[in-house]
């Protein structure tokens, strides 16, 4: 059975699937397929829509990219398939991706089919399953870093993906590429906005090592053991991996970590429990640091640029829910959120630039 943290729910109207034509492609094609199919939906998250596919003796997973228009290069099905398909075996937390389809034939949209994994997914609340265990934060805190620094210590050249993304000039490219999203979703002008995209491209530190990112790397896209929260059994959502600056992934993390101290309309909008005993943001860089061996000494910047992109990828979800794009509740409330995360990104931005300057009379 699925875990209550999962989230299963009936399919949001406006989000179904031809489950007849589903059915039909997929006979024949995979263990178990030729029987009866339901369909139901994966209620978390924001973007990809993912659904459950129960033949009864067999589950999969669905992935398809969101009902109505989306933005340019975002929701890429067929690079989270490709990337699965080749990373599986050198990293099995991620999951195994069988079929891909490419045309807009059978559900109007392009889609892959992976393997289902079960487990506990953390998001604003402490599972139940967890809710004894009094150390739950720490350990699941843990099992989130290690994790990351052990993705980004795959040999991509050895699994077929050095094609996957140019690492060179990858953090000016995502800056100015988030910025240029911004312009295509933005619902009003915000000063800040600008402010923060300028100071990102006069900031950029030195670039590192490359190796594959996931590129939306956080708390619940980390899929845990029911009996353990130190033990992960899966990493979700690969559609943006690609090759870069690895810890643009730990700014990713800093950029939804939410501290008990933070101030109260971040927490607002936390997807994560907020809880004193979670490590803080300087602990988890501290881990990341000594099981990688890589230099954080920047990680400031990074997670200025995770507090920005974050900005930007509120205002797509909110501009499709304003086009009536979509029709998820979930969403009306997000306009705030632009604002409050944007100011975020600069707070962070200004309290970088004090560190640097006092690092530099230090020397």
């Amino acid at each position: 059975m699925p875990h209550p943290s999962e989230q299963i729910i009936d399919v949001r109207p406006g989000e179904e699937l031809d489950e007849a034509a589903v059915a039909d492609f997929l006979a024949g094609t995979l263990p178990g397929a030729d029987g009866d199919l339901s369909v139901r939906q994966f209620g978390g998250g924001k973007a990809n829509l993912t659904y459950l596919l129960d033949y009864g003796s067999h589950q999969y997973v669905l992935r398809r990219p969101p009902v109505g228009d989306v933005a340019e290069s975002a929701h890429d099905m067929k690079r989270e398939f490709t990337v699965l398909d080749r990373l599986h075996d050198a990293f099995p937390l991620a999951p195994e991706a069988f079929v891909y389809y490419g045309d807009e034939g059978v559900i109007g949209s392009e889609f892959f089919v992976m393997e289902r994994r079960t487990g506990v997914v953390v998001r604003e609340s402490m599972p139940e399953a967890y809710a004894e265990m009094n150390d739950a934060p720490e350990r699941m805190s843990a099992a989130l870093i290690d994790t990351l620094a052990d993705f980004h210590a795959v040999d991509y050249e050895a699994i077929g993906l050095s094609d996957l993304g140019r690492p060179e000039g990858f953090i000016e490219r995502q800056i100015k590429g988030w910025h240029r999203r911004w312009q295509q979703a933005k619902h009003e002008d915000l000063p800040v906005v600008e402010h923060v995209y300028h100071w990102l491209l006069e900031n950029q530190p030195s670039e590192t090592d490359a190796t594959l990112v996931h590129n939306d790397y956080k708390l619940d896209n980390l899929m845990l053991a029911p009996d353990d929260p130190g033990d992960p059994v899966a990493v979700l959502d690969w559609d943006m991996c690609t090759l870069g600056d690895p810890l643009s992934d730990l700014g990713a993390v800093l950029t939804y970590w939410v501290q008990a101290s933070d101030p109260g309309p971040f927490r607002q909008f936390a997807t994560m429990p907020v809880d004193d005993r979670f490590p803080t943001r300087a602990e988890l860089v501290k881990r990341y640091a000594d099981r990688s061996g890589r230099d954080t000494s920047d990680i400031g910047f990074y997670h200025v640029l995770g507090l920005f992109r974050l900005t930007v990828i509120v205002a797509q979800i909110y501009i499709r829910y304003v086009r009536g794009q979509t029709q998820d509740e979930r969403f009306a409330g997000l306009a705030p959120m632009i604002e409050i995360t944007a100011r975020a990104a600069a707070d962070r931005a200004q309290r970088q630039a004090t560190e640097s300057a006092t690092s530099s009379r230090d020397a």
